[in-house]
C-alpha cells in the first residue's frame, strides 16, 4: 500500500503538557492531505501548524519569456490550442502584439498535433490574429481578417496614425479588435479589423479629427502598403525615464504623462508600463492610446552628463 501523504492540523495544546504527549496528539490528529480543502478554519485558542503548500507547475514552454504580461498572453494562447485540439475545431485569438505572436507561435511548435497560422492581412503585418487547431482541421488561409478604406479630404489636414486610431476606439471598439492602420495621405487610411465590426464602423465612423470620413470594405488584395513614413529629432534629457521621454516625443506635459500611465494608456515594446520611473533604452517601442507610437533611437552622452536621445515618431 503507498504511503499516505498528511497535512498538519491545529490542535490545542495546554501548558505543562510534555513534548511526547504534545507529539502523539499531533500524530493522532493529523488526516490525508486530501483533505485539506475541506477543512475549517482553526478556533480561537489553538496553536496553529503550517500547512505543506505544492509548489507550482510552471510551463516549460514559457521559461525563457521574462515578460509576465506576454507570459501570460501566451499562455492563454496554449491553452486555447489544446482546447482547440481535443475538440476537433478551429480558433481564433484577437489581434496579437508582435512579441506575442513570435513568442506564442515558439511555444506553439513544441506541442504535438497543433498547428498555427498567422493573419495580418498582408505580408509585413505588425498585428496579427492566431488561429490555432488540430492540421486535419485548419484550413489553409483563414478568413479572419477585413480591410476597410476610410477616406475624406486630408489635403490641408492631414491625420496621424493616432489620429485615425483614436477615432476608431472612440466608436467603442476594443483596441484588440483592431489590426494594421495603413496611412495614406491626403486620401486617408486602410484599416484591418476583425470581420464581425466592419458593418458597425462603417455605420459609426464619421468622423476623424475634424474631418468627414466615410467607410467602404475592401479585399485584402487592394491593401497599399510600405514602409511607414517617420519623422526623426533629438531631445536633451536629464534621466531615461518613461515619462520624460515620452512627454518630450508626444509633446505631452509629465504631469498628464503621470496620469496615462497610471491608467495604463502607455506601453512599452506593446505591454503596459505602470512606473514613470522605467527606463528605456534603445530600440525601444514606446506607444500612448490615441496618440501613436515612437522609437528610442541612437543615445549619447553630453559633456553636462545629460543624455541626448534620438526620437523616431512614427506618423
Amino acid at each position: 500500500m503507498a504511503a499516505a501523504s498528511f497535512s498538519a492540523v491545529a490542535v490545542p495544546i495546554k501548558s505543562g503538557r510534555s513534548a511526547v504527549t504534545i507529539l502523539r496528539r499531533l500524530l493522532a490528529s493529523a488526516r490525508p492531505l486530501h483533505f485539506l480543502a475541506q477543512s475549517q478554519s482553526p478556533r480561537r485558542g489553538l496553536c496553529q501548524v503550517a500547512h505543506a503548500v505544492k509548489p507550482v507547475v510552471v510551463d516549460s514552454t514559457l521559461k525563457g519569456i521574462s515578460d509576465r504580461n506576454i507570459a501570460e498572453a501566451v499562455n492563454n494562447i496554449l491553452e486555447m490550442a489544446r482546447r482547440a485540439t481535443t475538440r476537433r475545431e478551429v480558433l481564433h485569438t484577437d489581434f496579437l502584439t508582435p512579441p506575442v505572436v513570435k513568442e506564442s507561435i515558439l511555444a506553439l511548435e513544441k506541442l504535438a498535433d497543433v498547428k498555427a497560422v498567422s493573419q495580418g492581412g498582408y505580408p509585413q503585418a505588425e498585428r496579427c490574429r492566431l488561429s490555432v487547431g488540430h492540421p486535419d482541421d485548419m484550413p489553409t488561409d483563414p478568413d479572419v481578417v477585413a480591410a476597410l478604406s476610410i477616406t475624406g479630404n486630408f489635403t490641408f489636414d492631414a491625420c496621424s496614425h493616432g489620429d485615425f486610431l483614436g477615432a476608431i476606439l472612440g466608436t467603442g471598439i476594443v483596441r484588440e479588435k483592431v489590426g494594421d492602420i495603413l496611412l495614406q495621405g491626403e486620401k486617408g487610411s486602410q484599416v484591418i479589423v476583425v470581420p464581425e465590426l466592419t458593418d458597425f464602423l462603417m455605420s459609426t465612423l464619421d468622423k476623424v479629427g475634424n474631418i468627414s470620413v466615410t467607410c467602404r470594405p475592401i479585399p485584402l488584395l487592394a491593401l497599399e502598403y510600405e514602409p511607414p513614413k517617420t519623422k526623426t529629432f533629438r531631445t536633451v534629457e536629464s534621466s531615461l525615464r518613461v515619462d520624460a521621454l515620452a512627454s518630450a516625443g508626444f509633446k505631452i506635459s509629465r504631469s498628464k504623462l503621470v496620469d496615462l500611465i497610471s491608467n495604463g494608456d502607455v506601453r512599452v515594446n506593446w505591454s503596459p508600463v505602470m512606473k514613470n520611473g522605467t527606463t528605456l533604452k534603445t530600440g525601444d517601442v514606446v506607444s500612448v492610446s490615441g496618440k501613436g507610437r515612437l522609437k528610442i533611437g541612437e543615445i549619447t552622452t553630453t559633456r553636462k552628463g545629460k543624455y541626448a536621445i534620438e526620437l523616431i515618431c512614427y506618423l
